[in-house]
C-alpha cells in the first residue's frame, strides 16, 4: 500500500483514472476496476475481477475470483459474490447490435450473498440479506431473506441475516427463528423482516 492511497492493488491489477476507492480495500492478481467506478471502504476484489465503468460497490464487499460486474450492476454494503458467479446487464445481446444504451439495472441490497458459477439476468433485485444457491439462475426479484436455488431460481426456504436457514417453531404462524443466533422474523409480502422484540 503506497502512501498516496489508503487501498491495496496488486501490481498485475489495472485500476483505471477516474476511479474511488474506499480505505481498506484490496484489489488483486489481473483484476481490472475501469473508469468511474465507486468502490467502498474495506471490499476485497479477488483475483481476474473486472469492476465496468459506472459500478458502484459499498463498504465490505466480497467479490470471489472470476467475476465481472458490469455496468448497470450496483451492490450494496456487505454483499458476497462466489467464486465465478455471472451477471449480465442486456436482455436481448446480439454481436451486430450496439446496445449500450440499453444496460439494465441490476440491484443488490445489503447482506446478500450470490452462491459460485450463480447467474443473475439484468434487471432483477436481490434484496437484502437474500442468499442464492450456487448454480442458480435468477431471471425475476428475490425477495428480502429469501433462499432460492435452481434453474430458474425458485424460493426454497428463507435465511436469517447471520445467513442460517431459518425455520417455524410455531406452524401456522407468521413468526421465524434463528436456530444459530436466535434473530426472528415475520412474514411481510413476499419476505421477512425482523420481528419488533
Amino acid at each position: 500500500m503506497s502512501p498516496d492511497k489508503q487501498y491495496f492493488a496488486h501490481e498485475t491489477a489495472c485500476i483505471d483514472p477516474g476511479c474511488e476507492i474506499g480505505a481498506g480495500t484490496k484489489i488483486w492478481h489481473f483484476s481490472h476496476v475501469m473508469p468511474g467506478c465507486q468502490i467502498g471502504p474495506d471490499c476485497n476484489i479477488g483475483q481476474n475481477v473486472v469492476i465496468s465503468t459506472g459500478c458502484r460497490l459499498g463498504r465490505n464487499v466480497k467479490i470471489q475470483n472470476n467475476v465481472s460486474v458490469y455496468t448497470g450492476v450496483e451492490l450494496e454494503d456487505d454483499v458476497f459474490c462466489g467464486p465465478s458467479m455471472v451477471f449480465t446487464n442486456v436482455g436481448t445481446p446480439r454481436s451486430h447490435v450496439s446496445r449500450k444504451n440499453a444496460y439494465q439495472r441490476t440491484r443488490v441490497k445489503r447482506g446478500a450473498t450470490i452462491g459460485a458459477n450463480a447467474t443473475v439476468v439484468c434487471g432483477v433485485t436481490l434484496g437484502e440479506y437474500c442468499f442464492v444457491g450456487a448454480g442458480a439462475v435468477v431471471t425475476r426479484d428475490v425477495p428480502p431473506h429469501a433462499l432460492v436455488f435452481g434453474n430458474p431460481a425458485r424460493k426454497m426456504g428463507s435465511v436469517c441475516e447471520c445467513g442460517v436457514r431459518l425455520t417455524n417453531p410455531k406452524p401456522g404462524t407468521d413468526i421465524w427463528e434463528c436456530a444459530d443466533c436466535r434473530r426472528r422474523y415475520q412474514k411481510i409480502g413476499p419476505g421477512l423482516m425482523e420481528a419488533p422484540a
